[in-house]
């Protein structure tokens, strides 16, 4: 990445407020969902849109599993500079705590590409880690 890109990248904050979703959950069918909302907010002087999303999921029993694809929740927003974008969408896990971490590919001016990460944050069951 060069610098510019990785200048670009820092001025991208990702905020993560995740939440345990009891009435979908089984926890004798190792079923447990969450949601998670997400703020991506523009701190640049350019216009940026999403293009793609990876995440790497691991749950408490080391199981990973990757997923990757055009936008989040079907749209592929543009966020204009010192706006933001929020959006919530879920996981399902097969324990009641995990993780998830990963980057969003935004395009700058719709001319270069700049990753920007998403960092480490936990789903966990209330009173798991008491």
């Amino acid at each position: 990445m060069s610098n510019e890109n990785h200048l670009l990248a820092t001025e991208i904050s990702v905020a993560v407020v995740s939440q345990y979703i009891t009435q979908q959950s089984v926890d004798g069918e190792q079923q447990f969902v969450f949601s998670y909302t997400i703020t991506i907010s523009n701190n640049s002087i350019n216009t940026v849109q999403l293009l793609n999303r990876y995440w790497l999921i691991t749950d408490a029993n080391g199981d990973t599993s990757e997923v990757s694809g055009e936008g989040v929740i079907g749209q592929q927003p543009f966020i204009k500079a010192s706006e933001s974008f929020t959006y919530t969408s879920g996981c399902l896990l097969k324990s009641p705590l995990g993780y998830m971490q990963g980057h969003y590919q935004m395009q700058v001016n719709s001319e270069q590409l700049v990753d920007v990460d998403i960092p480490v944050f936990r789903l966990a069951k209330p009173n798991i880690l008491n």
